[in-house]
């Protein structure tokens, strides 16, 4: 297919003009893109729920186990001096 070729189908299928879409064809979509968005902002909720139960049981963790103090030796050191 040469270059006036592809320019001759191309005018072609401009010059045909739109298709008619089907009159149902609108509720359809708004009905789902609805349930797209209402989809969407439940699991942005869902993550940010998430991500504060995370941050509030890290929080709890850290205040209990105390992760930045140094844990008590085991052993004792020798006695010199006796």
């Amino acid at each position: 297919m040469n270059r006036t070729q592809r320019e001759a189908a191309v005018r072609q299928i401009m010059e045909r003009g739109t298709p008619q879409v089907p009159a149902d064809l609108y509720g359809d979509v708004v009905r789902r893109g609805s349930r797209m968005l209402r989809r969407r902002t439940a699991a942005r909720r869902i993550m940010w729920l998430l991500l504060f139960a995370a941050s509030v049981a890290f929080v709890v963790w850290a205040l209990t186990a105390r992760p930045w103090v140094e844990p008590p030796s085991t052993t004792t050191p020798p006695m010199r001096g006796w």
